[in-house]
């Protein structure tokens, strides 16, 4: 039989494991790398839930530490030298406008800092300034004059 915090666990994971996805995939293109970001987020929800304090959202929560967990992950990686293996083949590419895009969006978003990267991240999700403020332990017009900087940065950035 499964504890309270078991249950609790299932619940959050289920209702969040989207906007957890989705903050791995911002920190790396490569799937075994985001699988396990996403774990590593997973745990770290585990091992914290005996100290969340329901002083936020559950939400909120679970964005500060999946973006902890993603920045601290790529601040290591960047100290650890890698040879990366790439087949350079994408036989799923789509070769549409919109695709090419939203490609251009991600390849522009992924140049940024990853301070900056997590902000618009968070923006895209449509979060609201306070939420991002929150989360990101930042006054919300930092968050304004945040994003307009990143948005006037991405219009000059060429691909």
């Amino acid at each position: 039989m499964k504890s309270d915090k078991e249950m609790f666990f299932e619940k959050i994971v289920e209702e969040n494991k989207n906007i957890i996805y989705t903050i791995c995939y911002m920190f790396s293109k490569n799937n075994d790398e985001i699988a396990d970001l996403f774990q590593s987020v997973l745990i770290n929800i585990w091992y914290g839930l005996r100290s969340f304090r329901n002083e936020s959202e559950i939400k909120t929560w679970i964005y500060r530490i999946a973006l902890n967990t993603c920045i601290s992950w790529k601040r290591k990686k960047k100290r650890i030298s890698t040879i990366p293996l790439e087949t350079n083949i994408n036989l799923f590419e789509d070769k549409d406008e919109d695709t090419k895009q939203i490609q251009m969006l991600y390849n522009r978003i992924n140049k940024l800092g990853v301070f900056d990267r997590a902000i618009v991240l968070l923006w895209l999700e449509n979060q609201s300034y306070e939420d991002i403020a929150t989360i990101m332990g930042i006054s919300v017009k930092n968050v304004s004059v945040r994003l307009v900087r990143i948005r006037e940065q991405l219009k000059k950035m060429s691909n």
